[in-house]
């Protein structure tokens, strides 16, 4: 299959983002001119050496550069980036990533996102504003995430957790659990209401949209499978929004392995089946939010 330069353009982006360099940073140290790189992060043809040279620079393997196999991704600001740009041509969506897809959450849920994964960060970090600064970007991606599911409103399917949905109520929308009582309160009630606004998305029953409370422990690594026009991928991430946040630590993978993608879309159809849907699981969640209001 020949190489398909948008999507290299695409993981060149991704991952220059994810260097915390900017485009005339790294423009200058490969002795390109800036609008060079971004005529190549718009998928402009780009000579073998002088991708190499950006591999070199932005740490990441040629092969994953190139889409070659599986994209290897050490940096949540560079995998969020490719989740927004491929969700752009997406038609279908499944996701698995606890304990709420961060698509259909809440404007409220989104407000507190930003000053939660600051709150994820360790104290005794050596960089704590460059760390901030990467919160910062994540959030600005996912914003860019959102504006473009409402506008494109492609078909999703989320997987959840009741175990999960579970701790979040118990733990609250909280980036660590040493917070003083009050702001504990208030984050235990956002993520009640964010339970909440998932059981009116259930009983609303949008077009598109389809949610299934798995009454089972599922794997705490989240997975994503994406179908596009002319092909599926399917992601792999130990990031995750939300409860027991983390976009510091871990290796995502990427990939269109058939084996991958079938095994995936085995596991989604076994869950699927077994889940609660509609009215029923729209109850599940009402009641459980209700068990743990204070």
């Amino acid at each position: 299959m020949p190489p398909r330069y948008d999507d290299i353009g695409h993981r060149l982006k991704a991952f220059r983002l994810g260097s915390g360099l900017s485009a005339e940073e790294v423009a200058k140290r490969i002795g390109i001119s800036r609008t060079a790189l971004y005529r190549f992060e718009k998928g402009e043809v780009v000579k073998i050496d002088t991708l190499e040279k950006l591999a070199d620079l932005l740490a990441v393997s040629l092969p994953t550069l190139l889409g070659v196999g599986v994209e290897y991704i050490a940096s949540a600001v560079t995998y969020f980036e490719r989740m927004r740009q491929i969700e752009e041509t997406a038609e279908h969506i499944i996701v698995l990533a606890g304990p709420l897809s961060y698509l259909l959450a809440s404007d409220a849920f989104n407000a507190t996102l930003g000053e939660l994964l600051k709150e994820s960060i360790p104290e005794n970090i050596e960089d704590r504003a460059r760390a901030e600064a990467e919160v910062e970007e994540i959030i600005m991606v996912l914003r860019q995430r959102k504006e473009n599911y409402r506008r494109r409103q492609p078909a999703i399917v989320n997987l959840i957790a009741a175990s999960e949905i579970t701790r979040f109520l118990i733990n609250g929308l909280v980036g660590r659990l040493d917070l003083p009582e009050k702001v504990r309160r208030e984050r235990r009630a956002i993520a009640r209401a964010e339970v909440e606004h998932f059981a009116r998305i259930m009983g609303d029953e949008p077009i598109g949209v389809q949610i299934g409370i798995v009454p089972e422990t599922l794997p705490h690594t989240g997975f994503q499978i994406f179908r596009q026009p002319d092909r599926q991928i399917v992601s792999l991430s130990p990031f995750r929004l939300g409860e027991e946040p983390n976009v510091r630590v871990g290796v995502a993978m990427i990939t269109s392995a058939p084996e991958a993608l079938a095994l995936h879309h085995k596991a989604a159809e076994g869950m699927w089946h077994r889940a609660l849907k509609g009215a029923a699981a729209a109850k599940f969640l009402r009641d459980l939010a209700a068990r743990h209001r204070e």
